[in-house]
């Protein structure tokens, strides 16, 4: 089964400084269909102005992935971590049993992000924050895993979640597939372009959800970025 998501649907705010679309229940923006979809709470599209952003505040129990679609963000966090992550790039946080952190675009030019939640399925352990490059090359015509729960991804940035985040980069025409299992659920967005699964057509920021299938065949229309979540 696939449910396809509408960029246009998509609740959200815009802040000035921030633009920001929630693809699921988030803040002021609540609808009881769209509050999770397994263990993925957040999917949030956020467009954030040069030289301003998200000031200090608090997480826990919270597995938090940002994905970099343009611009950069520069993370500072209570524990002294700092970093700052470019488009195409990934960095990870896992709120454990607590954190404070800041998120601004330090940038010259707009920054466009997607941040991603994922429930934890191991709690109590201590936070921690990383970030690592993903050379979109690396991702042509198939898809590569960016963050991910399991022990056998060694590439990948760890989270502490049953989950994965992956992603991939086609050329208009060219097919991936992501072996899933009918036991999972993914929920897959373009980070630009437009794709075909069954049928269906997945424009640029729209979400398709995604249940009930081994595999997901991907076929690219256009040009295509693309950012899966694989949850339980």
């Amino acid at each position: 089964m696939i449910e396809l998501r509408p960029f246009s649907s998509l609740g959200g705010a815009n802040h000035g400084w921030l633009d920001a679309k929630h693809h699921f229940s988030f803040a002021n923006y609540y609808d009881p269909a769209r509050t999770s979809w397994g263990n993925l709470r957040v999917w949030n599209d956020d467009t954030i102005a040069p030289q301003s952003g998200f000031p200090p505040h608090p997480h826990r129990d919270m597995e938090i992935i940002t994905y970099v679609r343009e611009g950069a963000i520069t993370h500072q966090d209570n524990l002294g971590n700092s970093g700052r992550t470019e488009a195409g790039d990934v960095q990870v946080m896992s709120a454990g049993t607590g954190i404070a952190h800041a998120e601004y675009n330090k940038e010259d030019v707009t920054t466009k992000i997607f941040q991603i939640w994922i429930q934890p399925t191991r709690t109590g352990e201590k936070p921690g924050w990383g970030a690592r490059p993903f050379p979109k090359g690396d991702r042509a015509g198939q898809f590569v895993t960016l963050a991910s729960g399991f022990d056998n991804d060694n590439d990948a940035l760890p989270i502490r979640t049953d989950a994965r985040v992956v992603g991939a980069t086609l050329k208009a025409g060219e097919t991936a597939e992501y072996p899933i299992g009918r036991d999972r659920r993914a929920y897959l967005v373009p980070a630009t372009g437009a794709v075909e699964i069954d049928g269906i057509i997945v424009n640029a920021r729209d979400g398709a959800a995604i249940s009930d299938q081994d595999v997901i065949r991907v076929r690219a229309i256009e040009d295509s970025e693309l950012v899966l979540v694989d949850a339980a």
